[in-house]
């Protein structure tokens, strides 16, 4: 039997940002006790009054709940639920200790002067003209907002990302969520195609609608290309799409191809920009290939005449070939020399005074290349001038980069659309030398810029294959190139017998798993090797779900290593990742800083990385993720003084060798592996690199 309740939310006990799913209590009129209540809403402030239609039920185990179908929010009544309301969040500018005192000074007539009487504000000590202007603004924005969710929420669909979709559309939001939903999925970072199709459908929209064919297959070659594709065979995208949408799909790709919005090079569908940058990148090559480098006649006896350089033959001819070909490759494992190699290619150039750029494609990498050659290096968005307001990098063909040789580590790290950037910002008569491991995982953009060129046949190359007798003490070195031929690596259990920087800790289930991680990161490690737990030691997963995945393992390691007041995701001290390129800001997917302010009345986060301060608007904060624990994919191109790598069964959908050696690799002085002997061996066995649709070695190919 439905029944009506009208209560104020005094806490959020649960809140699931997919779809809504929230658990509240109330307090009632009447109820001594308060009130659990259940159902699908926007996002509840404490404080906020509501009016609930709904039935009452039982849970087996949390007793009485009133199940909500309908609500709809109302004004607090009373003065201590007009304080919640106000310092929850609600409006930027009005923290817990504004809202006292604005409240204690204004009564329940708050709200009012706050819509039609903002000026008044300033009867209150330390709200200035600022403050009020920021305080009207989002009191204003607030009640728009509000319309945005009635409206999605009319239409069945979670209200989690309505300040998203105001803020990018402001009042026009409801027109163009009605006229075209699948906007969102392309304008709006965290929609995606899925929960656009629902809005879509929802509003009416039948299943065979073109409009939804075509957004479909869109969404497919993005999903691809997220995946490391720069294209789909016609067939497989035909298939996926068929599938997706529940419709043939076949007349819809025509009308794009026709359109223009993909292009075809059949069998291979590609999305414009995919494309452009194969053909440049391979053009770009190409034509640096083709010019004859100019090499000093003396060039021997320079390398000879070098100061403390001893090179092993391997080291030497890499030398020599970086400067006698305007393209060249240097790969190698750990221990093979390749800093070294580096050092001197830098030094040799310096001794005949050329000009030399050095870059990578992180900032934690473009640190490390910088302290081994000691000259400054700089990520390649840095290199390349990369403008937020153009969207576009101002080093390109008609003004190149300033150098006569531009060295670049870490290049497996480079996917297609920045290998392309990079190729036309290099003058005609420039050297590019690249600096990679093959063995690690390819690039988290599309393509496989190393492997292609590498296998093309056109690009000079030499790979470092000796380990140098003073890597060979180091078990982490050992046990790399061990992985990287298939073999079991020597597990050491620390016994305290043998002190080494590569030890392995059995746990047969997830939660002892989680129980040693805490540990070695939180005592062991600290107490042995003098280690900030936090700052120091990177916990490295192979996947992001699971008991042991890094969602849950951050909430586990955030408990223990920094434990304070809850204030919601994110804590002072916090280690923390960006989780997607923010151009306005200059940070990208990957970086990483730590927590140093967060100002609940202005809604205000700064994170400070290795180069700069980031401050992030609350309703930002979807674009940063918990660092304790990470990815071994979102590591790349960094090192870390100390790595802890649980490699479970429960992680088997992502065990590859590669992966393994990734993870392992990112140790500058310890690594501790956590898990089981019978999945190390699943990833040994699993060499088979995920084969990506990329067309760059075809194109080179003489």
């Amino acid at each position: 039997m439905s029944a009506t309740l009208h209560g104020v939310v005094e806490r959020i006990t649960y809140h699931s940002p997919e779809n809504g799913y929230t658990v509240a209590k109330l307090a009632v009129p009447g109820q001594e006790e308060l009130i659990t209540a259940v159902g699908h809403f926007g996002q509840l402030k404490p404080g906020e009054a509501v009016a609930l239609t709904g039935s009452w039920g039982s849970h087996p185990k949390h007793g009485d709940q009133f199940k909500v179908d309908e609500y709809r929010l109302e004004r607090p009544a009373s003065l201590v639920g007009l304080e919640k309301y106000l310092g929850s969040g609600l409006i930027k500018g009005v923290g817990p200790k504004s809202a006292r005192r604005l409240v204690a000074h204004f009564g329940l007539e708050i709200l009012d002067v706050i819509e039609n009487h903002p000026e008044r504000l300033h009867e209150v000590a330390g709200v200035g003209r600022h403050r009020i202007e920021m305080i009207a603004t989002a009191w204003k924005e607030q009640k728009r907002i509000q319309d945005v969710m009635i409206f999605l929420q009319t239409h069945g669909v979670s209200t989690t990302y309505a300040v998203k979709i105001y803020k990018t559309y402001g009042d026009a939001a409801i027109e163009v969520v009605s006229k075209d939903p699948y906007r969102l999925a392309t304008d709006i970072w965290g929609i995606g195609f899925k929960t656009a199709d629902e809005i879509a459908q929802n509003l009416g929209m039948a299943p065979d609608a073109p409009s939804r064919l075509r957004a479909g297959l869109l969404h497919v070659l993005g999903e691809a290309t997220d995946q490391g594709h720069m294209f789909l065979p016609r067939e497989a995208l035909v298939a996926t799409a068929g599938e997706l949408l529940g419709a043939p799909v076949e007349a819809a790709l025509d009308e794009l191809v026709v359109s223009k919005a993909v292009v075809a090079e059949p069998p291979a569908i590609y999305l414009p920009a995919m494309l452009a940058a194969e053909q440049g990148a391979a053009a770009r090559l190409l034509k640096l290939l083709a010019r004859p480098a100019e090499v000093p006649d003396d060039i021997e006896a320079r390398l000879d005449a070098l100061e403390d350089v001893t090179l092993s033959p391997e080291q030497r001819q890499a030398v020599l070939a970086a400067m006698r070909h305007r393209v060249f490759i240097l790969t190698g494992g750990p221990g093979t020399g390749k800093t070294t190699t580096v050092k001197t290619i830098v030094r040799l150039l310096a001794a005949y005074d050329f000009k030399v750029l050095l870059a990578s494609p992180t900032g934690r990498a473009a640190k490390r290349l910088a302290e081994v050659t000691g000259q400054e290096a700089r990520t390649l968005h840095r290199l390349l001038e990369f403008k937020p307001d153009l969207m576009a990098f101002t080093r390109d063909g008609d003004r190149p980069l300033e150098a006569d040789v531009i060295l670049v580590d870490e290049a497996s790290m480079l996917d297609t659309l920045l290998a392309h950037a990079l190729l036309k910002a290099v003058p005609p008569l420039g050297h590019l030398v690249l600096v990679g491991d093959t063995n690690q995982l390819p690039s988290v953009g599309p393509g496989n810029v190393l492997g292609d060129l590498l296998n093309s046949g056109v690009v000079p190359q030499v790979e470092l294959t000796q380990v140098f007798r003073q890597a060979e003490s180091s078990l982490i070195v050992t046990n790399a190139h061990r992985i990287r031929r298939g073999e079991l690596p020597e597990l050491v259990v620390p016994t305290g017998d043998r002190r080494t920087d590569c030890y392995f800790l059995e746990a047969d289930s997830p939660e002892a798993a989680i129980q040693l991680i805490v540990n070695v990161v939180g005592k062991s490690l600290p107490k042995r090797f003098g280690l900030s737990p936090i700052e120091e030691i990177q916990v490295l997963c192979p996947m992001n779900r699971g008991v042991v995945g890094a969602g849950n393992l951050n909430k586990v390691l955030q408990a223990a290593l920094n434990p304070g007041a809850d204030t919601g995701k994110f804590r002072l001290g916090d280690k923390v990742i960006q989780l997607r390129n923010n151009y306005d800001k200059q940070v990208f997917n990957g970086d990483m800083g730590i927590v140093v302010k967060i100002d609940a009345e202005e809604q205000l986060l700064v994170v400070k990385t290795l180069e700069t301060e980031i401050e992030y608007d609350f309703s930002e904060l979807d674009e940063l993720g918990l660092a304790y624990a990470i990815s071994v994919h979102k590591s790349q191109g960094s090192e870390f003084p100390a790595v802890v790598l649980p490699i479970m069964n429960q992680h088997y959908p992502m065990l590859q060798r590669n992966l393994l050696y990734t993870g392992l690799t990112r140790a500058r002085q310890v690594v501790v592996l956590v898990g089981t002997k019978q999945a190390i061996r699943t990833a040994l066995r699993n060499a088979e690199v995920g084969k990506r649709f990329t067309g760059l070695k075809q194109r080179l190919a003489p």
